[in-house]
């Protein structure tokens, strides 16, 4: 369901002897509070990206595949600011700042939202709304890659008894955005649907303003890191010496390697200090930053603009291999979008009905993905590891692109039984003559979108969760902000990409006067789109296993290849809700 929570990671700071003197704060005192701002973010973000196709539809009378295009569109642009988030919060702000920045925006944006709804005269109104829409993706960019790495900075890993303390964090967390976004899909949808859709955003502004001042309250408490700087200059300052040195060589003109890591500038015999990690092959054109020329030698201080570490030059190898597998796994995110467009549309035309006066809000199904995860985290973890260990020798059953692989194919099957689904739907429709009524209720139940929404649910336990785990234990240390926030940003380009796939299959199947998704599902082709889709991950599959097949793993220096640790279920905050 929720792509957004991004790995923990601490800061250098907790490293830092000079910190073991400072006051005691953090701790589960100041990681409530941390925990309620993000449960409110999850609730508010499910109650309105839940059921805005219904809106768009609805309310603004939107065609349905402009509609779906809008969705993906906020979506996609909400899951590429985390980039400058976490990027303004490592550099400038820190994470405190930029939570309480981006908090006070998303709540601003909220009450925009509900006036656009409410008071805003009708010629105005849609602009105001998609304004408000956009105020709140900013907001996002600040919360998403800073949230729960703050709540994480609260626990003290030097300390044996915080250390203990965040075991237990780790599960509440989880069992916080679970009730979050569960809450806001079966709770707020159903106030939409049946109430108004102003009730429903005031509430969804009122538990944003609530989170907020409960933030403020815990203040005090807080354990806050300062910013450490842009780890891009440290990338930049690679490609711009290993450009300057483009004719050096280890055998011409070179006078040795560059092993010191000091990044403050040291002298420039730099072979006091073996690397921590180990030199490798691929992209041997940035090996040239680390070669000490005769200038080098002759200088007093290390110019870092001409002069790299082994270590600075293996760890933007590190960031480039991880590009290959950000874009082998766009495809993927591309299906998921489906989850608050097209699947929640197909559920709105079928039966709903439970006893004799309730219905099932058809976005209410969303919440069977977050079922799914919670069912799937522990039969992965429990049963699947340990069988697949016996098999494979391997700490965690499977490696993380195996894991990243497996879930692509579930995304491929998942397409398969959607449009297997759609095709009964529609053959029900024809054989009630409701083919030409797009307002009927077709005869048949929600629940047999079941399988699909099971599907989406496991898919993300494998890919979703394979991701974060790889762009958390191959990135280097101080990027592993970025690294989350590059890791959510495959959603937001996911979303563009299936926008791009929908607006190619207009045009093509309207030039046939047939458009495979029009405004009456019944008459039109979404199993086929959704067959399209499917064939297009079985290809993107492909590409992945060649991908996975030449990546190299982080190595470190006397402890071999880093496949990352097994994540046990206290560890599981990165799974997606």
């Amino acid at each position: 369901m929720d792509s957004s929570v991004a790995p923990v990671t601490m800061d250098n700071d907790h490293q830092n002897p000079s910190n073991k003197n400072k006051p005691s704060k953090g701790g589960w005192s100041a990681a409530i509070f941390v925990i309620f701002v993000e449960m409110a973010e999850r609730f508010a973000f499910y109650g309105l990206a839940g059921n805005l196709i219904t809106y768009l539809t609805n309310n603004f009378g939107q065609p349905l595949a402009t509609a779906v295009k809008n969705v993906n569109t906020w979506v996609g642009v909400s899951s590429i600011f985390p980039l400058l988030g976490a990027f303004i919060a490592d550099s400038y702000l820190g994470r405190f700042k930029t939570i309480l920045a981006s908090s006070l925006i998303y709540f601003l944006g909220m009450v925009l939202l509900s006036l656009s709804v409410s008071v805003v005269p009708m010629h105005s109104r849609k602009a105001v709304f998609f304004t408000a829409l956009y105020v709140l993706a900013i907001g996002e960019g600040g919360h998403k890659p800073c949230v729960q790495t703050f709540a994480a900075d609260q626990f003290d890993e030097n300390s044996p008894e915080e250390k203990a303390a965040k075991s237990s964090f780790f599960n509440w967390w989880y069992l916080g955005i679970v009730t979050g976004a569960s809450v806001a899909i079966v709770v707020v949808i159903y106030l939409q649907d049946n109430v108004s859709w102003t009730v429903g955003f005031v509430v969804l502004a009122v538990s944003l303003a609530v989170a907020l001042v409960l933030f403020l309250i815990g203040i005090k408490k807080y354990r806050k890191q300062r910013p450490t700087g842009s780890p891009f200059t440290t990338m930049a300052q690679v490609f711009v010496a290993a450009g300057k040195k483009w004719r050096v060589s280890e055998t011409r003109g070179g006078r040795g390697i560059c092993y010191k890591d000091d990044r403050g500038g040291s002298h420039v015999p730099c072979q006091t200090r073996g690397p921590n990690l180990v030199r490798t092959k691929q992209f041997r054109f940035l090996d040239k930053a680390m070669i000490i020329d005769n200038k080098d030698a002759s200088s007093k201080t290390k110019n870092p603009w001409r002069l790299c570490s082994l270590n600075q030059v293996e760890e933007v190898k590190l960031v480039l291999r991880l590009i290959p597998i950000w874009l082998g796994c766009l495809m993927f995110c591309a299906v998921q979008t489906q989850l608050h467009t097209f699947f929640t549309k197909q559920g709105s035309t079928m039966l709903r009905s439970i006893g004799h006066n309730f219905q099932v809000p058809p976005a209410a199904l969303q919440s069977l993905v977050g079922v799914t995860i919670l069912i799937a985290v522990p039969i992965y973890d429990w049963i699947f590891v340990p069988i697949v260990r016996k098999i494979t020798g391997h700490p965690t059953g499977i490696t993380m692109l195996q894991r990243i692989g497996i879930g692509l194919f579930v995304s491929i099957l998942n397409m398969v039984v959607a449009g297997v689904v759609e095709t009964a739907r529609v053959n029900t429709a024809k054989q009630h003559g409701l083919i030409d009524t797009p307002k009927a209720i077709v005869p048949m139940s929600i629940w047999c979108l079941l399988p699909q929404y099971v599907l989406m649910g496991i898919g993300d336990v494998f890919t979703i969760v394979g991701l974060q785990e790889l762009f958390y234990d191959q990135v280097p240390e101080e990027m592993r902000s970025i690294g989350a926030a590059a890791y959510i940003s495959i959603v937001g380009i996911g979303s563009f990409v299936n926008n791009a796939i929908i607006s190619i299959v207009q045009m093509i199947t309207s030039r046939h006067g047939n458009v495979w998704l029009g405004d009456n599902l019944n008459r039109s082709h979404l199993n086929h789109f959704y067959w399209v889709l499917a064939g297009l991950s079985a290809i993107n599959l492909f590409v992945y296993m060649w991908i996975a097949n030449g990546f190299v793993y982080k190595q470190v220096e006397d402890e071999g290849t880093s496949e990352g640790k097994e994540l046990g279920m206290q560890e599981y905050l990165e799974v997606k809700v």
